[in-house]
């Protein structure tokens, strides 16, 4: 007998919403597991799953030209609203969205789902800094969020542009793979724009930007080097450009920026990335001993002591500056960590763990 599997992922959607759930994976030859509160959770009353059963899931989460595509490239970004059939109260009126990434692995099928949530949460309520806020102010330059894989960058930048799109009236388009938070016009033009759906990649979608009469540009993620210097470009032309990149921290960053280019062309972006850095913004998620997630994060606000490290090649001196910063409103992750495990929001171990000094915690815990 044929399987429902519109049925069964509605069942497995329902499972991580119901449980405060973060992500969905599937995959053959093992039960669904969910991940909640950064803890994988396998659901063991759920059958074990065989390959036709992760093709039979895959097929109702994709569009039939993302089908092609993911038999023809062996893996897919995609994004998948479920219309709450079935759902409880928590999965809200408007059923969720998530974040996909299809994938072969031994030849098999796998599936990894992030939820993402309907509503667009304030600065306030993310427990982010207020001093983030100013950057949304800003008429032209470079913002970055950077961390790890899964630790809310996304979802921190949604709420910047939903605090532009709430003050004041911008013309917004959002470059994305795929569109993740989908926002309601208020004050500002919000155009979205989806890679492959949209528009070819990210630098196309970008250039296009110069004839677009934009004002605020968020690009998901900056993966080429093309993408990073039309977007250093674009802050130099009077554009506010939000990105993020996969980096442990704001020196790591720029350094990691500057060396994507060829040699003969990095002192060059050096001086734009100077001059157009607005600031960079790294976060981590940490677990919360009440439960949940809370941020801890760094700062790195670009002052003329960090514009000229950056043209005097002395990058490794950034992570100072920040560590000294505080009256300029820089934070340092270090005091983040400690300050969360003062407060007993965190374990001193997550803190350590999550240190990337554990000397300097030492000195401050």
């Amino acid at each position: 007998m044929q399987k429902d599997y519109k049925k069964e992922l509605n069942e497995l959607i329902k499972t991580v919403i119901d449980e405060g759930g973060s992500d969905l994976h599937i995959s053959e030859g093992r039960r669904p597991t969910i991940r909640v509160s950064g803890f994988l959770i396998t659901l063991v009353k759920k059958d074990v799953f065989s390959k036709e059963d992760t093709y039979g899931i895959i097929k109702e989460l994709l569009i039939p030209a993302n089908k092609e595509l993911f038999l023809k490239n062996k893996e897919i970004d995609f994004s998948y609203d479920y219309s709450g059939d079935g759902a409880s109260e928590s999965a809200g009126k408007k059923g969720a969205r998530f974040r996909g990434n299809g994938y072969f692995q031994q030849g098999s099928v796998s599936v990894a789902l992030r939820l993402i949530s309907k509503k667009i949460r304030t600065i306030g309520e993310l427990n982010l800094p207020p001093i983030l806020e100013s950057f949304t102010q800003k008429q032209q330059g470079f913002f970055l969020v950077v961390g790890p894989v899964g630790h809310g960058k996304t979802t921190t930048l949604a709420s910047l542009v939903e605090t532009i799109n709430e003050s004041r009236a911008e013309h917004i388009i959002t470059i994305e793979d795929p569109i993740e938070y989908i926002y309601e016009q208020k004050r500002s033009i919000i155009d979205q724009r989806e890679i492959r759906v949209d528009t070819e990649d990210f630098p196309t979608a970008l250039k296009s930007v110069f004839r677009e009469d934009v004002d605020v540009v968020l690009i998901g993620e900056m993966r080429e080097t093309e993408t990073i210097s039309t977007a250093v470009t674009a802050a130099e032309t009077g554009h506010l450009v939000f990105s993020t990149l996969h980096t442990n921290n704001a020196a790591q960053t720029i350094d990691r920026i500057i060396d994507s280019f060829p040699a003969a062309q990095q002192d060059q972006i050096r001086i734009q990335l100077a001059g157009s850095l607005a600031g960079i913004f790294s976060q981590r998620l940490i677990p919360r001993i009440s439960g949940g997630l809370i941020p801890a994060y760094e700062l790195l606000i670009n002052n003329n002591a960090v514009q000229n490290l950056i043209r005097e090649k002395r990058t490794h001196e950034i992570n100072t500056v920040i560590e000294t910063g505080s009256q300029d409103g820089m934070i340092d992750m270090n005091r983040s960590l400690a300050d969360l495990a003062r407060r007993g929001e965190i374990t001193i171990e997550n803190a350590y763990l999550h240190s990337l000094n554990s000397k300097v915690l030492e000195k401050l815990i």
